[in-house]
C-alpha cells in the first residue's frame, strides 16, 4: 500500500498574534523576523493516521509531499524522523503567493507524477489560512473520492473505513481507493520520533521538484495561476460601547433597563 501525506509548514499557531502586523496595502501580513515554523498540527495528524494504516497492516510505503519554501525541509525531516520513508519537496519562486487553487494543483500534479498512490492524507485544513479546501481541490483534480474530518482510518479489504467526525456525533462511511481523507484533531494525540528514527531520517530521500519537472507553466501556479481574488486585508476595527444602567434597587435596575431597550426597539 502506497500512502501519500501533504504536510506544510506555517508559523507556529501558539505565537501570540501580537507578533503579527497587516500590510493593508500589499495584502499581506507581515510577521516578525525568526519567528518559529512547525508543521500544521492537523498535517501532523495526518502523518500519525498513516503511521497507524501502516502498523495495523505491517507494510505501507509513506511518501510526504510538501508545498513551500526550502525551509520545508525541516518538517519533512520531522515526518521522516516519526517515520515516513521519503519525501517530496515542491520548491520553485512561480509558487509563490498562490491561492488554495494553485496548491491543489500543484500537490496533485507531484501526486500524479509519484504515481501508484493508494491514499492521499491530508489535514483537515491548514492551521493557518484555516480555508479547509485544498484536500477536496487534490481529490477532485486527480478524480478521486475524498472523505472529509476523519477522526479514525482503517483499510478492510482493500475498502477504506473512515470515521467522521460531526458537529453532534459521528459517522461511518466506506470508499474505494484510491482516495483522499482529510484528518480532524478527533484523531488524538501523536508520537513523538524515537532516537533511531531520527538518527535514519537524515539518510532518507528527499527530492526537490520544481514547476518544470511537474510540467506546469508559470500562467498555470502562483500568483499567475490563482483564481482568489483578496479584495482588502485588515485588522477589524472594535467599536463595542458599554453602558451601565443605575437604580437604587434591583427592582429600578430592572425598570431602567427595560426603558432603555425599548427605546432602542429591542424588544
Amino acid at each position: 500500500m502506497k500512502i501519500v501525506v501533504c504536510v506544510k509548514e506555517i508559523p507556529d499557531p501558539d505565537i501570540a498574534a501580537s507578533v503579527f502586523r497587516v500590510d493593508e496595502t500589499a495584502k499581506k501580513v507581515i510577521a516578525l523576523p525568526g519567528l518559529p515554523l512547525v508543521m500544521s498540527p492537523f498535517d501532523l495528524q495526518a502523518v500519525e493516521m498513516a503511521l497507524r494504516i501502516r502498523d495495523a497492516r505491517g507494510e505501507a510505503a509513506i511518501t510526504l509531499v510538501s508545498l513551500g519554501a526550502e525551509t520545508a525541509r525541516r518538517i519533512v525531516k520531522q515526518g521522516l524522523a516519526l517515520g515516513a520513508d521519503e519525501a517530496f519537496l515542491l520548491v520553485d519562486p512561480a509558487f509563490d503567493d498562490g491561492d488554495s487553487f494553485t496548491t491543489a494543483r500543484v500537490l496533485a500534479s507531484a501526486i500524479a507524477k509519484i504515481g501508484g498512490v493508494d491514499l492521499v492524507l491530508t489535514g483537515r485544513q491548514a492551521a493557518d489560512g484555516d480555508c479547509g479546501v485544498v484536500g477536496c481541490g487534490i481529490a477532485e483534480l486527480l478524480d478521486l473520492p475524498a472523505v472529509t474530518l476523519a477522526a479514525d482510518v482503517t483499510v478492510a479489504d482493500g475498502v477504506l473505513v473512515v470515521e467522521r467526525a460531526l458537529g453532534d456525533g459521528s459517522e461511518t462511511v466506506e470508499a474505494a481507493m484510491p482516495a483522499v481523507v482529510t484528518i480532524s484533531h478527533e484523531a488524538g494525540s501523536v508520537r513523538h520520533a524515537s532516537l533511531r528514527e531520527t538518527m535514519k531520517a537524515a539518510r532518507k530521500p528527499v527530492t526537490v521538484w520544481t514547476a518544470e519537472d511537474l510540467g506546469l507553466g508559470p500562467a498555470q501556479v502562483g500568483a499567475r495561476g490563482a483564481r482568489r481574488v483578496l479584495e482588502r486585508l485588515y485588522v477589524p476595527l472594535s467599536d463595542a460601547a458599554c453602558e451601565f444602567i443605575a437604580g437604587a434597587t434591583p427592582e429600578d435596575l430592572a425598570a431602567n433597563l427595560v426603558d432603555r431597550l425599548a427605546g432602542d426597539r429591542l424588544i
